[in-house]
């Protein structure tokens, strides 16, 4: 993964690293290369290197240890989402190391919120697929994840009915067997109130009707023609989430 480029700046080298903690590639506990090798794999000055390891504190992904010099920083961000299929495509993994997920329920319901209706062109009561499932990194709970899929969606990729891990993507699969490409919406977040099933999701232990805010990240999928799918993702408070479209 090294490139040599005359002018690249911190930020530059920063932002190799950076993709590849959120990959998974580099896992929580790995040292990074020393100062000396990665001036010579950026081709770069050591106040270069030295700034661009500090940008990497400062975000909370790398952290100091001593003799082992830049380490990355236990369960530094969490990658769910939308965030996911960026990873998946650039090395397949799944999961991240020290991630997994648990209650994983499927189920088919009639749709009354208005920004999942909208999003999904559905009216009030129609039914979709929703799938829920609870991501958790080295066994703490980070965040809620639910997708929501239309019939026209379920009837080309019935594993999404099913109520199983799905071990593929559904916008590969759609893909496959229609031939259209699947895009990804503008990701927003925004803070609300959590739920007591998120809050039990969560293990956030409150004391009744306490408010509790947490954020929430929501992306629609599409194809040429019609939507395809909505996600939300609910995430524990003090959780450091990456932002991207």
């Amino acid at each position: 993964m090294a490139y040599k480029s005359p002018g690249k700046g911190y930020a530059d080298v920063a932002a190799h690293f950076r993709v590849r903690i959120k990959s998974g590639e580099l896992a929580p506990g790995d040292t990074l290369p020393s100062v000396a090798e990665i001036r010579s794999e950026f081709d770069v000055a050591a106040k270069t290197v030295s700034r661009a390891l500090g940008m990497l504190k400062s975000e909370g992904l790398v952290t100091s240890r001593g003799s082992l010099g830049t380490v990355v920083a236990e369960s530094p961000i969490v990658i769910t989402g939308s965030d996911r299929l960026d990873r998946m495509a650039r090395n397949g993994l799944q999961y991240a190391p020290g991630e997994t997920s648990t209650g994983h329920r499927v189920m088919q319901r009639g749709v009354y919120d208005a920004d999942v209706c909208k999003a999904l062109d559905l009216e009030p009561g129609d039914e979709a697929v929703i799938r829920i499932r609870v991501f958790q990194q080295d066994g703490r709970p980070t965040s809620v994840g639910v997708s929501v899929y239309p019939p026209h969606t379920v009837a080309e990729v019935p594993e999404l009915a099913e109520d199983v891990r799905m071990v593929r993507q559904f916008d590969q699969l759609y893909t496959e067997r229609t031939g259209r490409d699947v895009v990804k919406g503008q990701r927003t977040g925004h803070a609300r109130q959590a739920s007591q099933d998120e809050l039990d999701a969560l293990e956030i232990d409150a004391p009744p009707h306490s408010a509790i805010a947490v954020l929430v990240t929501t992306v629609a999928f599409h194809d040429e023609e019609r939507p395809l799918a909505y996600w939300e993702d609910v995430y524990a408070p003090g959780a450091r989430v990456p932002i991207s479209s």
